[in-house]
């Protein structure tokens, strides 16, 4: 737990010191489309979506993510403001349109200021999933 503590903070320091370094006017490229591979969108969750899973995707979403998502998953974090593009917003109809193995992807891989979070254990990186489920329409 401590560890994906230090992690967090350090993805923020990082986005932070990006703003800092590179100044507010400093040019931003525009990324392309994140899309995942093919056969990465056709995984499916190995996780029943119940309550246990989903409680264990926000235990994850706490400790890893709420920085730049928020509490509510809306984006809207402390370190959000510094990262162009911003954080997806997991409660909107774009993300939740995504299968459940492309944001399994997208989480696992990260992008940008997105970091990877692959050294999470499988099952918490699918219990993560649960909850960004859970927040459809909220």
């Amino acid at each position: 737990m401590r560890k994906a503590l230090k992690q967090t903070a350090a993805v923020a320091a990082f986005a932070t010191g990006v703003v800092v370094a590179l100044g507010p006017s400093a040019p931003v490229r525009a990324q392309g489309a994140w899309e995942a591979p093919a056969a990465e969108k056709a995984k499916k969750n190995p996780l029943p979506a119940n309550a246990a899973s989903v409680a264990q995707g926000k235990k994850v979403a706490d400790v890893n993510c709420v920085s730049c998502h928020g509490a509510k998953g809306k984006g809207d974090g402390a370190a959000a403001a510094a990262i162009n593009p911003k954080p997806a917003d997991w409660t909107s109809k774009k993300v939740q349109a995504e299968s459940d193995g492309e944001i399994f992807w997208k989480l696992s891989n990260g992008r940008g200021a997105m970091p990877p979070w692959k050294f999470l254990p499988e099952n918490d990186r699918w219990a993560l999933v649960n909850y960004i489920r859970s927040l459809a329409g909220k």
